[in-house]
């Protein structure tokens, strides 16, 4: 799958802590997939692979089903068994350019990156996307530090591939991000916490739009 920058508009990022009875992630990414989520990345920190392909397989045809991109965490051999479209690495994770000789040309590879030196680098190596942050305090990472607004700006006129900023986002604060230049939003409580997860998805997806979903056209960059 051919990576867009439309693709990064909403992220939802996938977290079991929000699971009620009896339901599966693949449930709750529908109830997202339905309310408009324009990619998701499956993250099981603590799985083992044969784990996360379990987890994997129905989520991947429910992307399929709606179009949207799915990218695996951290995980290159789940992502090949079970087809994913790629997969995202944090900078304590392999290089994106060994991630790349083992997956091929065409998966999409996501990178985190917390300054303009390592979204440079992740670019050279052949990153598709960017994930900065965490923009605001989060419960997701808690030893991870926060990324002040000018730094993420910063990133996103150094590199030319799509960024999403990630850490903290919700409908309250989503509007300090206009300006910056991203591409889009990945979210985990703002999506997956709620209530109502499709509502709280299409919700959110409106405000990206109205917020920073022009981010970079309003600056003169390809959007």
């Amino acid at each position: 799958m051919k990576l867009k920058k439309e693709d990064m508009l909403l992220y939802a990022v996938t977290d079991r802590r929000w699971l009620k009875d009896g339901e599966t992630i693949a449930d709750q990414v529908e109830k997202a997939l339905k309310g408009g989520v324009t990619f998701v990345q499956l993250r099981e920190k603590g799985r083992t692979t044969e784990e996360i392909i379990k987890e994997a397989l129905p989520i991947r045809e429910l992307c399929r089903k709606y179009g949207v991109p799915f990218v695996i965490d951290d995980d290159i051999e789940a992502a090949i068994k079970v087809d994913a479209d790629g997969v995202h690495v944090g900078q304590e994770d392999m290089e994106a350019g060994r991630v790349r000789e083992l997956l091929g040309p065409d998966k999409i590879i996501g990178v985190s990156a917390h300054n303009v030196e390592e979204a440079k680098r992740a670019v050279e190596c052949g990153a598709d996307y960017l994930g900065s942050g965490a923009v605001f305090p989060t419960t997701t990472h808690k030893t991870v530090k926060q990324l002040p607004i000018d730094t993420l700006k910063s990133i996103t006129e150094a590199v030319d591939i799509p960024v999403v900023a990630i850490g903290g986002i919700n409908g309250s604060n989503m509007g300090m991000l206009s300006g910056t230049g991203i591409d889009g939003v990945a979210v985990v409580t703002a999506i997956f916490g709620q209530e109502d997860i499709e509502e709280a998805a299409r919700t959110l997806k409106d405000m990206v739009i109205k917020e920073v979903g022009n981010g970079r056209k309003a600056e003169g960059h390809d959007s």
